[in-house]
């Protein structure tokens, strides 16, 4: 009898988020749309300075995250708005995890 496991893009471990999560998902997905190495990417990067984020890379962020964090949490929406008000990796770190803290 053949068993399957899980496919590697399927997260094994579904459940409540904390702040480390987040941070580690929003780093990377950072990375990935800046073409950056992760280790550049640090809760005190500026997002525009320090990385060269513009707004269209911070709407990306925020669809990726969502896209992300949606696998494993239900109702995770971020507005646009929010994005004037990010400076650091951290302040979007920060963003996600009040988001997922409101949700009802």
């Amino acid at each position: 009898m053949l068993r399957y496991g899980m496919p590697a893009e399927t997260h094994s471990r579904r459940g409540p988020l904390g702040a480390d999560d987040v941070a580690r998902i929003v780093r990377e997905q950072l990375a990935e749309i800046l073409e950056l190495d992760i280790d550049s990417v640090t809760l005190d990067s500026r997002l525009r300075e320090d990385l060269d984020a513009d707004d269209y890379a911070l709407i990306d962020l925020v669809e990726a995250v969502e896209a992300e964090i949606g696998e494993r949490t239900i109702g995770l929406s971020l507005d646009d708005d929010d994005l004037s008000e990010l400076r650091t990796v951290r302040d979007a770190v920060d963003c996600v995890v009040a988001r997922l803290e409101a949700r009802p």
